[in-house]
């Protein structure tokens, strides 16, 4: 027993070998470890490696809403969702097995039902252009999604990806919005020449909050109600990291460009029929980091509600970060979005500015942003009045994050 003790304290201190190509095999959406030493356990040959990981961020939120949407009559202020939260207490393990399988599962304590379960997927890979993924993890839609959680510019996702858009029924089921996420599938990639990369997948469609089987055959299509997904990228400098500024990697000189698209069929129970499509670039220049998306989303409903109609919408953002010294991060975004649809006029112009502050030596990492969302161009005021509904004009975030 007491030999066995030793043996097996000896194996937590191994640390995972801080070469560029265990990068993938630590893999894990929510904190890099490349590079990083830390308790692990790993044989010799390093065919296998099982790392522990976690993230935690603690957050204080002010939101002031303008007057659309509150009722006098009840005394409701302006200031709404302020105070203190948990966005994120994530507690995962990732590694790999046998020098071809890859494994990752994540535990979110702050989530509730099935988003308690962040991920769960293991990765066979035959060759460097060929692996298979299966489980509970990131749909290949979304240069924002697909960053590595804990290493974002700022502390929330654009507006145009996380806010459903607006339609002109009262369907309280049908409120889609075009960020993906996490969802259940299969999925095959692959990396050709360290240049040009591939995922295409199927998935339930459902999201992160469900983790159960439950779609059925669409009755348009006569194809399986699943979310078919795919996205190539060009890398002509070799495999961009996936996060938006590191303290760590102040000399990269690294370019992405993307295309994506996914069609979800009979999304939202059932009603609707989503076509998405999006173009990404990112950057990264030494303290430099850029990043733009465009994303478009077709809302088509199904013949068993009788509109024939279709709605389309558009979004984008570009960003920025600079390393003024390697702890400081000055960042900033322009987000928009065409929230009530192209067929109405006008649209949300959304800028943000903030602050990334890294302790590198207690792996902790300060995050502040204010953002502003302003109406511009459209004809009627009811319509101005609808399209931020629900959405702070004024917001501040200031995040504390812990990551091992």
């Amino acid at each position: 027993m007491k030999q066995f003790m030793i043996l097996l304290a000896a194996l937590l201190l191994l640390p995972i070998t801080a070469s560029a190509q265990y990068e993938e095999d630590t893999e894990n959406g929510v904190v890099s470890l490349a590079g990083k030493e830390g308790f692990s356990i790993a044989t010799k040959k390093g065919d296998f490696v099982f790392k522990p990981y976690l993230l935690v961020q603690a957050s204080a939120n002010v939101n002031y809403y303008d007057d659309e949407g509150l009722d006098p009559a009840y005394n409701q202020d302006n200031v709404h969702n302020t105070g203190f939260a948990i966005p994120y207490a994530i507690l995962g393990f990732t590694g790999k097995a046998f020098d071809r399988l890859t494994f990752n599962l994540s535990i979110n304590a702050a989530g509730s039902g099935g988003n308690i379960l962040q991920q769960a997927w293991f990765d066979l890979k035959l060759k460097e252009s060929f692996a298979i993924r299966v489980g509970k993890f990131k749909t290949p839609f979304s240069h924002a999604y697909l960053t590595t959680l804990g290493e974002t510019l700022m502390p929330t996702l654009p507006v145009s990806l996380t806010s459903a858009v607006i339609l002109p029924y009262s369907l309280n089921a049908v409120t889609p919005n075009i960020g993906l996420g996490f969802d259940l599938g299969v999925e095959v990639h692959g990396l050709v020449r360290d240049k040009f990369g591939y995922e295409v997948g199927i998935f339930n469609g459902t999201g992160s909050s469900v983790n159960t089987a439950g779609k059925t055959l669409s009755d348009d299509w006569h194809i399986p109600s699943l979310l078919y997904a795919g996205r190539v990228t060009y890398m002509p400098k070799g495999i961009m990291p996936s996060n938006q500024g590191d303290p760590r990697r102040l000399h990269e000189d690294k370019l992405l460009f993307g295309l994506s698209t996914s069609l979800n069929v009979e999304s939202e129970s059932e009603s609707t029929n989503d076509f998405r499509a999006g173009a990404e670039f990112a950057m990264l220049k030494n303290r430099l980091y850029l990043g733009a998306e465009l994303y478009f989303m077709n809302v088509g409903f199904t013949k068993r509600q009788k509109i024939d109609k279709h709605y389309n919408y558009l979004g984008g953002y570009v960003q920025g970060g600079y390393f003024l010294t390697p702890k400081w991060q000055l960042t900033a975004r322009y987000d928009f979005f065409n929230r009530n649809g192209l067929d109405d006029a006008g649209f949300l112009n959304m800028p943000a500015v903030g602050f990334n502050y890294f302790i590198s030596n207690f792996n902790l990492k300060l995050q502040a942003m204010y953002q502003f969302i302003g109406r511009t161009g459209h004809e009627t005021q009811l319509d101005r009045d609808n399209d931020d509904l629900g959405l702070a004009m004024h917001s501040g975030t200031i995040l504390l994050q812990y990551t091992f």
